[in-house]
C-alpha cells in the first residue's frame, strides 16, 4: 500500500448497493452534519451483498462452544469471537462496506473518533486507497492515536474533549467537501455490521443440527444490535445488553423513541451513545429485548471471560455475558445461545482484575 500522500484513490463503487436510498416514512438517520434523510433498514439480500463486498477485506471470525452448566446456566453458549476482527472490533465491517460500495470524495474520509470507529475508518480508507482524516482531542489515549497513525490516517488533535474534536471535524467537512462515515446510524454501515449475525447463525448450528435460539449483543449506538435484528430478528430472540450508565436503548424503549441518557461508568467509552434511528427501527421491529447490568457485574463478567477463554475484552463487550451470569436475562432451559464478543481494544492488556490472572 502506498503512502497516504501518493496512494491512488478510487471513486467508483466496487460493488453496487441494492437500493439503499429507498425511502421509508418511519425510518430515518441523522448524519453527522445534522441533516436528516430517509433510509431503509437493510434487508437480508442487502446483507448478503454486504458479506460478498467485504469478504476480501475482513476476517470471518470463529465461534467457540461452551457448556453453560459449568457456569450455572442451563444453556449451551456459543461465543462469536469478533474481537479477532481486523482493527480489533466489528466496526471494520461497516466502514469497509461503506467504502467498498459508496462514492468517496477526492478529499477523503473524515471521522471524529479515537476509538473503534476511527480505527475502522482508517483501515477502510487505507485498504481502498483513500485518505482518512481522524479528529481526536489532545487528551486521546496515545496508544490509540499511534494505531491511527500506523493505519496511515491524518490525525487532527483538536480541543480537549470529543465534542470539540467532532465540531472541528464538521468544520473540516464544510471546508473540504469530504466524505463522512457514520459510526452506526446508516443502513450501509449497519448492513456491514449485520454480517456478524449472518456468520454466527451459520456457524453456531449444533452437531445435532439445532440452530441458535437467541443472540445476546452489546448495545451502544445500536449498529451491531440493529444489524443482528435486520438479519435474524424474525426467527431468533435478540437481547440488547447495556450497563446502567449507558442504557440508551432501555430508556428509549421506555420513552417509545430514541432517547439520550447521562453517560457514565466503566463502559462509557465503548457503549456511551444514543441509540441511532436506523438501529432503533430495526430493533423495535424485531422486538429486541433489553437487559441492563451494573458496572460491577460487567467487571466480574470480564474477569470470568479471562478465566474461561483467556480473553480480555472491553468492559462493555462483557455486558451480554454479564446478563447471563446475573440472570438479568434467563434463557429457556437447554437453549442454544449466541454471545457476541465484539471488541478487545483495551488500553492495557493486563487490565484484567488480578484475581483473574490465575
Amino acid at each position: 500500500m502506498s503512502s497516504a500522500g501518493t496512494r491512488a484513490r478510487r471513486h467508483h463503487r466496487a460493488h453496487a448497493p441494492l437500493n439503499w436510498r429507498a425511502p421509508h416514512p418511519d425510518r430515518y438517520r441523522t448524519r453527522d452534519n445534522g441533516d436528516v434523510t430517509t433510509a431503509p433498514v437493510p434487508t437480508r439480500a442487502q446483507i448478503e451483498a454486504a458479506a460478498a463486498a467485504i469478504a476480501p477485506h475482513v476476517r470471518h471470525t470463529p465461534v467457540i462452544e461452551i457448556p453453560g452448566d459449568t457456569l450455572g446456566i442451563d444453556a449451551t453458549l456459543v461465543f462469536k469471537l469478533e474481537y479477532l476482527q481486523v482493527t480489533g472490533a466489528f466496526k471494520a465491517r461497516g466502514a469497509v462496506h461503506y467504502v467498498a460500495t459508496q462514492p468517496i470524495a477526492d478529499t477523503g474520509i473524515v471521522a471524529a473518533s479515537g476509538g473503534n470507529h476511527g480505527a475502522a475508518v482508517a483501515y477502510a480508507a487505507q485498504r481502498f486507497g483513500h485518505e482518512a482524516h481522524i479528529f481526536v482531542p489532545t487528551t486521546a489515549n496515545p496508544a490509540k492515536v499511534e494505531r491511527l497513525i500506523h493505519l496511515e490516517a491524518h490525525v487532527h488533535r483538536v480541543g480537549t474533549t470529543y465534542p470539540e474534536a467532532r465540531e472541528a471535524s464538521y468544520a473540516y467537512l464544510t471546508e473540504h467537501d469530504a466524505t463522512t462515515i457514520e459510526a452506526f446510524d446508516d443502513p450501509v454501515v449497519m448492513a456491514g455490521a449485520a454480517t456478524v449475525a449472518r456468520e454466527l447463525e451459520a456457524d453456531a448450528v449444533g452437531a445435532d443440527g439445532r440452530p441458535l435460539d437467541a443472540i445476546l449483543v452489546a448495545v451502544g449506538g445500536g449498529g451491531l444490535a440493529g444489524g443482528t435484528a435486520a438479519w435474524c430478528g424474525d426467527h431468533i430472540t435478540i437481547v440488547g445488553c447495556e450497563t446502567v450508565g449507558t442504557a440508551s436503548y432501555a430508556a428509549s424503549l421506555e420513552a417509545g423513541e430514541p432517547t439520550s441518557v447521562p453517560i457514565s461508568g466503566v463502559a462509557a467509552d465503548h457503549l456511551g451513545a444514543q441509540i441511532g434511528r436506523v438501529p432503533w427501527a430495526a430493533m423495535t421491529a424485531a422486538g429486541v429485548a433489553s437487559a441492563v447490568v451494573t458496572d460491577e457485574e460487567v467487571l466480574e463478567a470480564q474477569s470470568r471471560l479471562w478465566r474461561l477463554l483467556r480473553v480480555v475484552v472491553e468492559p462493555g463487550v462483557a455486558a451480554p455475558f454479564a446478563a447471563l451470569l446475573t440472570g438479568r436475562w434467563v434463557p429457556e432451559p437447554g437453549a442454544r445461545i449466541g454471545v457476541v464478543l465484539c471488541g478487545a481494544n483495551v488500553v492495557n492488556p493486563t487490565m484484567a482484575p488480578p484475581q483473574a490472572l490465575v
